[in-house]
């Protein structure tokens, strides 16, 4: 992301700065590929790295055992056989927990891991070590607050969390946040081609810098011991530290949480329907994502406005409904909430009678986030749980 500068920055880096009300300043260099990547430097009150206890993590928040959403469930995944076309209602999920613990795995492989949630309580301080994390957001209003500050999300915001940052979800009391999280074994990005040599949003790109949200001031939370979750390669480790990570009065660089609103998405249009990849947003090792937004049909004469059968050779493909009118999808049970899971392997398209009622159509309401993987996509217990079994029938009206 684009550098940005927040709080009480010193002048020059890596020289001894003075703290207020004396003493020393803790500068931490948070880097990426081995800090020849992009990276941010923070400005700590106290030491970043003063452990005091560390342990298993062995249970969420009310004694359960850790579940897909903490510990490393890929064992719980299993393969989608026989292969078919998925609907998954996540209406149908349990509601409750906190946003990074409550979470449901749905799908998986070795590069992402796609979960939701309905929290309803705010989370615990949380780092996941193994990659950045994507969340959207379906409904409610709440807060990520991190060692980079606050920022406040909205329905509709993509929020960015990049690897091994300290964070916790805050939700109102009363309050309900419910997530669609993208986990990645990497890093998240803007797509290498809407970006100049420099890192710019060129012209063509469909979002650009002005659209973007982090963290304008400081969070400084004076507060210990405190229990950090970290979530590595082999589970959970709960870090007990002398006092709050979030005691960082400044900090300036290009690594950091980040929001992005999917109505700021700018859709490219034609004549004639556009390839998916008009619509990316991000991608990642493994995957990319795209926005569907409320855009014009294509407007030539003979264009097919729907999208025509298809099947990416290389690819999963997992359509999450946002709101709108899914035209291409009626009469198959799809609506908001719903996500669809269309495997290499399968030919997919509009359902029966859709090409036919888009031919008067000029325009589409549909909000969508599309995740494509480049693996097969394995199933969580929480899919099977709520898979719809008549939808991979569909299409031949036996639904």
């Amino acid at each position: 992301m684009h550098y940005r500068s927040v709080g009480d920055v010193p002048a020059k880096r890596h020289l001894r700065t003075p703290a207020p009300g004396g003493g020393l300043l803790f500068e931490e260099l948070m880097g990426e590929e081995g800090f020849s990547g992009d990276s941010s430097l923070l400005y700590h009150l106290r030491s970043p790295s003063a452990l005091v206890a560390a342990g298993e993590a062995g249970g969420g928040p009310d004694g359960a055992e850790v579940s897909d959403g903490t510990g490393d469930t890929r064992m719980a995944l299993v393969p989608n056989e026989p292969l078919l076309p998925r609907h998954l209602h996540t209406s149908k999920l349990a509601p409750g927990g906190d946003p990074s613990g409550g979470r449901h795995l749905l799908l998986g492989n070795e590069d992402v891991r796609l979960s939701w949630v309905a929290a309803d309580r705010s989370g615990p301080l949380w780092r996941n070590a193994l990659g950045d994390e994507l969340a959207y957001v379906q409904a409610g209003e709440g807060a990520l607050e991190s060692v980079f500050g606050r920022l406040a999300v909205r329905p509709g915001d993509y929020v960015v969390v990049p690897r091994s940052t300290c964070h916790r979800w805050v939700v109102p009391d009363g309050g309900r946040l419910e997530l669609l999280v993208v986990e990645a074994r990497g890093h998240i990005r803007p797509p290498h081609r809407y970006l100049s040599p420099t890192g710019q949003f060129l012209e063509q790109a469909p979002y650009c810098e002005r659209d973007v949200r982090g963290p304008d001031e400081p969070l400084v939370v004076d507060d210990g011991p405190v229990d950090v979750l970290v979530r590595h390669r082999h589970g959970v480790t709960r870090h007990t530290l002398a006092s709050s990570p979030f005691d960082v009065i400044g900090w300036a660089g290009c690594v950091y949480p980040w929001a992005f609103s999917i109505h700021d998405f700018e859709p490219l249009v034609g004549a004639i329907h556009q390839p998916p990849h008009v619509h990316q947003t991000f991608e990642g090792p493994g995957f990319v994502v795209c926005s569907f937004v409320p855009r014009p049909y294509d407007f030539h004469e003979g264009a097919i406005k729907v999208p025509y059968h298809h099947a990416n050779v290389d690819s999963d493909e997992v359509i999450f409904y946002s709101a709108g009118d899914f035209m291409s999808r009626a009469g198959s049970g799809i609506g908001a909430g719903s996500i669809s899971v269309h495997p290499a392997g399968f030919v997919h398209g509009p359902q029966p009678g859709s090409l036919e009622a888009a031919a008067d159509r000029d325009r589409t309401e549909e909000v969508a986030v599309m995740v494509d993987t480049f693996r097969p996509l394995l199933l969580g217990p929480a899919a099977l749980d709520v898979a719809d079994d008549a939808y991979p029938w569909s299409w031949s009206r036996r639904a």
